[in-house]
């Protein structure tokens, strides 16, 4: 077990002042068997009223609505967990239905139905026919053909942060050969509901003090999770190669990228030129006792 603190802050900035529409935060972690909210201290400016409520997929979710009017939008979200790893390491898989083309039971498919469907359009067929050259014998594993795959795109794909902006399409994704975090997730969930798994957008943070060549550090971060029988939703990182990692600190689950923005809103007015600065730390809880 490891105890860890986050630290999220989120700044949004405007030339004049502004008002402030509903805002729908997605920065707790959720607590199951992996992950314990030990802590979580939620600072806000300008004040407002704060709300909390689960959503249909189980996400902790603020509902923030900041009072009168302002220049800035402060967000800073405060953690302590405890995550307790449970890594995947040779799992004995003998269900036979976890062969491709994988098949999931009846009840299963009731449930995965939102997440086996595709959400985006591949007009030109390249998402398609990138997909084609990366499946191998229909008689592979499922897991270890997730596997392949999540590291075929870290190795194939250049990295490029990009702090704003929603994920690319899939397609352009492979046509230009590179792309952020979110990207690559969306890349990797996209083309695997075309094979027929259950897959969904995840959101999160990253803990990297050891990890060498690590991307995505010192921001949200992304990667998916796949259903798989015998073994439930198992997460995949394409952007690192990592799979049911203890790096991986998920905050929220989606059917799409959009559906998982940490923060979104609206404001009311012209507030002339906007910024955006978002800073992610996570660290050792007990480093920080020390440094106190």
């Amino acid at each position: 077990m490891a105890r860890l603190q986050i630290r999220h802050e989120t700044l949004y900035a405007y030339e004049r002042p502004v008002g402030f529409a509903a805002h729908r935060l997605l920065v707790r972690p959720r607590d199951s068997h992996a992950i314990r909210v030990v802590e979580a201290v939620l600072t806000v400016s300008p004040p407002g009223e704060v709300r909390w409520q689960y959503d249909a997929l189980g996400n902790s979710v603020c509902c923030f609505t900041p009072r009168g009017t302002s220049t800035a939008l402060s967000i800073t979200s405060d953690l302590v967990i405890e995550r307790f790893p449970a890594q995947l390491s040779d799992p004995k898989v003998a269900d036979p239905r976890t062969a491709t083309p994988i098949i999931y039971t009846t009840a299963d498919r009731a449930v995965l139905a939102p997440f086996l469907q595709p959400a985006t359009e591949d007009a030109g067929g390249r998402l398609l026919r990138w997909l084609r050259d990366q499946v191998d014998s229909p008689h592979e594993p499922a897991l270890e053909f997730l596997l392949r795959l999540n590291r075929t795109i870290h190795d194939s794909f250049a990295y490029r942060g990009r702090d704003q902006g929603a994920a690319q399409e899939p397609a352009d994704t492979v046509k230009l050969g590179g792309g952020t975090c979110r990207d690559f997730a969306w890349l990797m969930v996209e083309a695997l509901r075309r094979l027929g798994y259950a897959t969904r957008f995840v959101t999160g943070y990253l803990y990297s003090p050891r990890l060498s060549g690590i991307r995505g550090a010192g921001a949200t971060h992304a990667w998916c999770e796949v259903f798989l029988p015998e073994l439930g939703w198992t997460e995949f990182d394409p952007t690192n190669a990592l799979a049911e990692s203890p790096a991986l600190i998920p905050v929220a689950v989606a059917r799409t990228p959009a559906e998982a923005a940490p923060i979104s809103g609206a404001i009311y007015g012209d507030g002339g030129q906007a910024s955006l600065t978002v800073h992610v730390d996570v660290r050792p809880a007990d480093s920080l006792q020390a440094a106190a």
